[in-house]
């Protein structure tokens, strides 16, 4: 039987059978390989997401792959049998934002695959054609799995426009912090360092090309050129851009808790900070994420810790909040 994860409401769920929804015209149906559990699944589950940021009752998964296995009126039969992964935000595509490109500012509301629209949790998903990028044929539909946390992270390395032979440092390192550094890294940083809490993620930044690694209680260079913050905490922010020389560029990412107080905005006009915040990817970090997936210079496979069956949704929930060191990206296998 082929099922799918509903969540009725905060800490509600249930193990449902699974019939697959033809697609319209326009739409497509992907038999889905792998859905990753990332924070903001928690927040679903435990009722913390802002309101207007979900609805319920919800299947939810918003990091898949799969495949596509059917397409409706209007789609390229071409599409059947590739591999893919998808864009989570529901544009209009018909207001000014939508035809600038930035469609995760879309003036028509928020909509999203995973927490207003029926998400990757389940053995097939049907969402809009228009929303999928297409992978290489020899693809691992394992690691591909992670390209939409890649995306966001797309985002902000385009908006960071780091230069070869520039300066650049990453604060945070979790499965954001990992994928900014190499996406630093394919720019070709004269150094690129990783501020972090925990001593053990070390091995893993320099492996993924991290020049030197330091922990936010030590002694911390500055006058760096370009700064991402993956951390999502206000004191993390502070310290991204206190890295920064005069004029530097700074990218934030992480979505510290409601009330935290920000940065100095004298601090910001004096030294000319350049910054930037992403919240969700856009089509172009999409394609970028896919591209530089696709050319071998991401590697999401050794921040892979869990793989699960659907039916531990429970434990991949528990595994994703306790705070254990040994715990990467969970993923489950419906």
């Amino acid at each position: 039987m082929s099922s799918a994860v509903v969540v009725d409401s905060p800490g509600s769920h249930r193990l449902v059978e699974h019939t697959p929804r033809r697609p319209e015209a326009g739409e497509a149906l992907v038999r889905v390989h792998a859905v990753g559990i990332c924070g903001s699944d928690r927040e679903v589950y435990q009722g913390n997401r802002p309101e207007g940021y979900v609805r319920y009752p919800l299947t939810p998964g918003h990091e898949w792959s799969g495949t596509v296995e059917a397409v409706g009126a209007g789609v390229p039969e071409s599409l059947v049998g590739r591999k893919v992964v998808g864009e989570g935000f529901r544009n209009c595509q018909v207001c000014d934002r939508c035809h600038a490109g930035e469609t995760t500012l879309c003036t028509a509301g928020y909509e999203e695959t995973g927490f207003t629209q029926p998400g990757a949790m389940a053995a097939t998903l049907t969402l809009p054609a228009r929303l999928l990028h297409v992978l290489p044929g020899d693809a691992d539909l394992t690691a591909a799995a992670l390209l939409e946390p890649a995306a966001c992270i797309a985002a902000a390395a385009l908006k960071a426009n780091a230069r070869p032979g520039e300066r650049a440092a990453v604060v945070g390192t979790g499965t954001l912090g990992m994928f900014a550094v190499q996406f630093l890294r394919a720019a070709s940083p004269a150094e690129l360092l990783v501020v972090g809490t925990r001593r053990d993620r070390e091995e893993l930044s320099r492996r993924f090309g991290a020049t030197d690694f330091r922990t936010r209680d030590q002694e911390l260079p500055g006058d760096f050129d370009v700064v991402i913050e993956t951390a999502g905490s206000a004191d993390a922010a502070r310290l991204s851009a206190a890295l920064l020389r005069r004029g530097g560029r700074l990218v934030l990412t992480g979505i510290p808790a409601p009330g935290a107080e920000g940065l100095d905005p004298t601090d910001l006009v004096v030294r000319q900070l350049e910054v930037h915040t992403v919240f969700g990817a856009p089509p172009d970090a999409w394609s970028h994420a896919v591209r530089v997936f696709g050319a071998g210079l991401l590697d999401p496979v050794p921040l892979v810790t869990h793989e699960l069956p659907l039916t531990e949704f429970s434990r991949a929930i528990e595994l994703v909040g306790a705070g254990d060191p040994t715990v990467g990206k969970v993923l489950l296998r419906p």
